[in-house]
C-alpha cells in the first residue's frame, strides 16, 4: 500500500467534498461538482476500500463497539485539517464511552483514523 498516494486521494476527496458544500443548489456548477465527488468517492472506494474496511473493522473492535463499519468514504471530515471538529465523521457506541457521544474519523497528512468523544477526547486509533 502506497500511503502517500492514499493521502494524496484523500486529501483530494475532502477537498472536493468542501466545495460542494460551499455551493447552493442552484449553484450551475452544483451538479458538475457533486457528480465528480461521487465519481471520487467510488474510485476511492475501489482503490483502498478493501484495506481502510480492515482497519475500521479493528478500530471499532479496539472500542468494543456493535456499530456498522461503513464505507471508509463516511468518515470523512469537513476539511483536511489535522483536527476533526466533535460533530465529523461517523458516530460510534462504544462500552469504552458509555453514554457518550464517540465519532470515528478518517482524517489526512498522515492518514489516521481519530476517535473525537466530546469536546474533551480526541485519540488517534490507527496510523497507515
Amino acid at each position: 500500500m502506497n500511503t502517500e498516494e492514499l493521502n494524496q486521494a484523500l486529501v483530494a476527496l475532502i477537498e472536493k467534498k468542501a466545495e460542494l458544500h460551499t455551493l447552493k443548489y442552484d449553484d450551475a456548477r452544483y451538479d458538475d461538482v457533486e457528480e465528480a465527488l461521487h465519481d471520487l468517492e467510488d474510485d476511492f472506494n475501489d482503490e483502498y476500500g478493501e484495506f481502510l474496511e480492515a482497519a475500521l473493522d479493528k478500530v471499532h473492535t479496539d472500542l468494543k463497539s456493535d456499530t456498522d463499519v461503513l464505507l471508509p468514504t463516511a468518515y470523512l471530515p469537513s476539511t483536511p485539517g489535522a483536527t476533526p471538529s466533535p460533530k465529523e465523521g461517523v458516530w460510534v457506541d462504544s462500552e469504552k464511552y458509555p453514554g457518550k457521544e464517540a465519532r470515528i474519523t478518517l482524517i489526512p497528512s498522515p492518514v489516521r483514523i481519530m476517535l473525537t468523544v466530546g469536546k474533551q477526547v480526541q485519540q488517534e486509533l490507527w496510523k497507515a
